[in-house]
């Protein structure tokens, strides 16, 4: 099979202020179609680059070429370590008297979700709180290995910030485990696009949890998740206590 990889100019912009440009960046693909966002994605990924609001391509090539090891990238093999067993348990869930924590279950039932999907998932933890975007889109998440990873934005506000159907589509792609977040919901308070990034991660059989708290606790990596329901039939969402084990250091 022929590798291919992809030339461009590109500038970036950061949630938290400041820019960043390039000029004939090169990354690999997963194959000569990949589209304009997938290469900004795999741009993002490559650089490790944190809290990323807009990527703007220019100067686009897809030409033949074996793969480098682009971080993140189709050829990407580097190994990451299992977070250690053991260290300090720290309470995520809010009390009943803020209004709980809750995990929504795809399928609208419980009794249909492993627990492989809820307990003991290394976490990797967003954070875009003082972020000046009310958006959380793929260049947020596109630094961020997420397979097999419970992804908990940390947004500082009940509100949040809106998770775009993209993003949630980028993160069902990339195989995450779950989600969570500390605000009400994935799709803010306004209303704005209705449940879309909810109903696009649990048609994709992604459980959410959401009213999560302490994310400012845990490091971005290493932390194990926990947010088990009880088998409930018929039942989509309950509520849950939610916590993670963090190693010691």
């Amino acid at each position: 099979m022929t590798d291919h990889r992809a030339s461009f100019d590109a500038r970036i912009t950061f949630a938290n202020g400041g820019d960043l440009a390039v000029h004939g960046f090169r990354v690999d693909l997963p194959g000569p179609d990949a589209a304009e966002d997938e290469i900004a994605a795999l741009f993002v990924a490559s650089l490790g680059l944190l809290m990323t609001d807009g990527v703007e391509l220019d100067n686009v090539e897809i030409f033949a070429e074996p793969h480098k090891g682009t971080r993140g990238g189709p050829s990407d093999r580097a190994a990451q370590a299992a977070p250690a067993a053991g260290g300090a348990l720290v309470e995520l869930a809010r009390p009943p008297a803020d209004g709980g924590t809750c995990l929504v279950a795809p399928g609208g039932d419980l009794t249909g979700l492993p627990l492989a999907r809820t307990a003991e998932l290394p976490a990797v933890v967003v954070r875009v709180a003082g972020a000046e975007a009310r958006e959380i889109g793929v260049g947020a998440l596109a630094a961020f290995d997420v397979r097999g990873r419970a992804v908990l934005l940390h947004t500082g506000a009940p509100g949040g910030r809106r998770l775009t159907p993209e993003a949630a589509a980028w993160l069902a792609g990339r195989g995450a485990s779950l989600v969570g977040t500390d605000a009400d919901g994935l799709d803010g308070l306004d209303g704005v696009g209705g449940s879309a990034a909810l109903d696009v991660l649990l048609a994709a059989g992604v459980p959410v949890v959401e009213r999560l708290a302490g994310l400012d606790r845990l490091p971005p990596t290493g932390a194990l998740f926990t947010a088990a329901a009880p088998l409930l039939e018929g039942v989509g969402r309950v509520p849950v206590r939610a916590f993670a084990r963090v190693p010691e250091a």
